[in-house]
């Protein structure tokens, strides 16, 4: 078992190796992941955006439909 593991590890080190990285190797600090960071936080922003829109979209659909079939929001 603890020969498998090491054998998976090495596997997997030597294929992050072959990977491409968004940063220059000989960068160091926060300046190399400047790029991550920023990738990072436009998914973010994106996501807050899409579910505030899904989310709004929701509460006006549940009164529209709630005022035509004469419920609401209980």
């Amino acid at each position: 078992m603890l020969a498998r593991t090491r054998t998976f590890i090495s596997e997997v080190r030597g294929e992050l190796a072959k990977a491409s990285w968004p940063w220059d190797p000989k960068e160091k600090g926060f300046k190399r992941y400047k790029e991550l960071i920023d990738s990072t936080l436009v998914v973010i922003i994106a996501m807050l955006l899409l579910s505030g829109y899904v989310a709004l979209l929701d509460f006006v659909l549940l009164n529209v439909v709630g005022a035509l079939t004469g419920g609401g929001l209980k």
